[in-house]
């Protein structure tokens, strides 16, 4: 009889364990980044590659970082959400395109808009990998002081925006 309860019973653990698994939230994973200084960057920007954007472009401000990718289906629903934070000008946005093709990056913010002051090229995803990005989109909240607020993994959505980023934008929460 113990032949059956004792694999029956280890089963029934991991069913357990596979079904709260699925049921949580997987944008609420913690980053180790929170409260410490976001990593440093200097990389070429999609909108001219000539140029660089860098952490210290926006040294005393508040700013967002959005790491998006042309491939990313996720990447494309966001995006009319960042165009409509973008014309609310709170903050800047910087965008990270990781892993991706420079033409396809800029036909991207050509024909659907582009709501970034600067967009980042890290086609290799080593300043990604800096961030601990999972995948794409994945956005951090950046204080004055260069410090990491909050991330969050997935589609930003409106009401994300409304109740996550602007109270921690405001300092109404932490």
């Amino acid at each position: 009889m113990w032949k059956f309860l004792v694999p029956a019973a280890i089963f029934a653990v991991l069913v357990g364990f596979f079904v709260v698994g699925l049921h949580r939230d997987p944008s609420q994973v913690p980053s180790p980044l929170i409260g410490k200084a976001a990593p440093a960057y200097s990389l070429p920007k999609v909108e001219d590659p000539s140029a660089k954007v860098s952490n210290t472009d926006f040294a005393g401000r508040k700013h967002l970082v959005n790491v998006w990718a042309t491939w990313c289906v996720e990447c494309r629903k966001e995006h009319q959400v960042l165009l409509e934070i973008a014309r609310q000008n709170v903050l800047p946005i910087v965008g990270m395109d990781w892993k991706d093709e420079l033409a396809s990056a800029q036909q991207w913010l050509n024909q659907l808009g582009n709501p970034y002051v600067a967009t980042a090229f890290d086609q290799e995803g080593r300043v990604a990998i800096d961030f601990g990005v999972y995948g794409a989109p994945e956005t951090f909240l950046i204080d004055e002081q260069g410090k990491v607020l909050y991330k969050h993994i997935g589609v930003l959505t409106l009401e994300v925006w409304n109740q996550e980023l602007l109270p921690r934008i405001n300092g109404q929460k932490s």
